[in-house]
């Protein structure tokens, strides 16, 4: 007997119509904010401020009021600024490449996603520029002609290759998701009523009309831009890897790195995502539109990309085994059983163990456990920025010079302060832009809206209900 084959899920619940969608997600932005909204604000305000305080003092005193010391020049700094790029991966990966590949559930989590790229960048940036000890100086990056005489930068240095890779990578996510907002700006334009928020919308709308010729091009320059963006995904993080890789340190010295980070910042980049994500859909009543179908799709990506770095952990250390390089060995067995143990095994717990959970269609389709695994693997993704920075540099080959690296309170302040800034700004997005994009979303409702999957896939049961009525 011929059965039918089932049909997918669809990707937008209830019976929505196409102003119920825009109802639903201008809602947060016409109505007052609730009173958890200014307390989170605060408590972020708060936290960012102490961050730029500490920030003040570290470059009014120097950068010797970090814990860094000769052994150990790159610590928390470094470590910070790779896991806030790290973060910032998975806004583009999101947009772009599953744009390029035609994928629809990407649409309940695109813009959120993007502006956390945007954010998470920002905040990644600061980190270099401190770590200059003059804040001042940072255009000294840039290869200026005849400006410095000796101070010409090195164009063979990936340091160097870092200033134009996330320079770039912050600008295209930039536009790409300023673009992917004008519709929405023009029919929030339209609808306020408060002069001010009008005047403000109609300037952040740029004139949009709605036509057909406005649509081909937005849609135009959605595919160029997701094009750009594509290679930026992978060059950013390669890029981010080559500034190890290409030194002779022990730990550091491996060619599996490019491909590892970028798997890694795909990881975290999803994880954070989802912490954010599953806030937003209780915050703001989403529910309809980012439900359980999307976040088993988020945890199936978390799975291949959690199994990728767990595949580079064992490859490192089967490499630093058969290259039958003492030091190299050495720095693998003491990463694994030396002063920082803890850190590797907390590493090695968050990153490989706890993602094959997931493994399991109960855990990967359960909410509340995908927001707790969300956060424990940027945890652990933190320990793996760590681990290879520290663990690689506090004993060298000289054991008179070994040392133990501990924080100082301005390097923790600095980087809570990080927190609280992104955490301010992404507060500011979610209350005044809209966190889903109302054209897209309009876009699949006729084919993966949930009335219209049930009228037309299963027939009979649905037009007999509503003839009923």
């Amino acid at each position: 007997m011929h059965k039918e084959a089932d049909i997918r899920l669809p990707l937008i619940l209830g019976d929505k119509t196409y102003k119920d969608i825009t109802d639903d997600v201008i809602k947060p932005i016409e109505s007052k904010a609730p009173k958890t909204w200014y307390l989170l604000f605060m408590i972020s305000v708060v936290i960012g401020l102490w961050g730029i305080g500490c920030i003040v003092y570290l470059l009014g005193t120097g950068v010797g009021t970090w814990g860094l010391n000769k052994t150990v020049g790159w610590a928390w700094d470094i470590t910070n600024f790779v896991w806030w790029v790290g973060i910032g991966h998975a806004g583009t990966l999101i947009s772009a490449v599953l744009l390029l590949f035609r994928q629809k559930w990407r649409f309940a989590i695109n813009r959120a996603a993007e502006a956390m790229t945007i954010f998470a960048v920002m905040m990644a940036g600061l980190f270099p520029l401190i770590h200059m000890g003059r804040l001042w100086l940072g255009y000294w990056v840039f290869p200026l002609p005849n400006q410095f005489g000796s101070l010409w930068p090195n164009f063979n240095s990936p340091l160097l290759w870092d200033v134009f890779a996330i320079s770039t990578y912050f600008s295209v996510s930039l536009v790409f998701w300023y673009i992917g907002l004008i519709p929405d700006f023009a029919t929030i334009r339209d609808r306020v009523s408060k002069p001010i928020f009008k005047k403000v919308y109609r300037v952040l709308s740029f004139g949009w009309t709605g036509d057909a010729k406005a649509w081909n091009r937005f849609e135009l320059v959605s595919l160029v831009l997701a094009g750009l963006a594509t290679p930026l995904v992978f060059s950013v993080h390669s890029i981010v890897s080559f500034d190890f890789a290409t030194s002779v340190i022990p730990g550091w010295h491996t060619t599996i790195f490019p491909p590892y980070f970028v798997s890694g910042a795909v990881f975290s980049g999803f994880a954070m995502v989802q912490t954010l994500m599953l806030i937003l859909r209780k915050a703001y009543k989403l529910e309809a539109y980012l439900h359980v179908k999307h976040i088993e799709y988020m945890n199936i990506v978390i799975i291949v990309t959690g199994s990728i770095v767990g595949v580079a952990y064992i490859t490192e250390l089967f490499v630093s085994w058969y290259s039958g390089v003492e030091y190299e060995a050495y720095a693998f067995l003491n990463r694994a059983t030396g002063p920082y143990w803890w850190a590797y095994w907390s590493m090695m717990t968050c990153n490989v163990i706890s993602p094959q959970l997931f493994w399991f269609k109960k855990l990967r389709t359960s909410l509340m456990f995908s927001f707790f695994m969300s956060i424990i693997i940027n945890i652990g993704m933190w320990f793996e920025r760590f681990v290879i920075i520290v663990t690689s540099l506090h004993r060298d080959y000289l054991p008179s010079s070994w040392t133990y690296f501990h924080p100082t309170w301005v390097d923790i302040g600095v980087y809570m302060g990080t927190m609280g800034l992104f955490f301010t700004l992404y507060l500011l997005f979610s209350r005044y832009f809209p966190v889903l994009p109302i054209a897209e979303l309009k876009t699949i409702l006729k084919s993966s809206g949930k009335n219209y999957k049930e009228g037309y896939g299963h027939g009979e049961g649905y037009w007999q209900k509503h003839t009923e009525h």
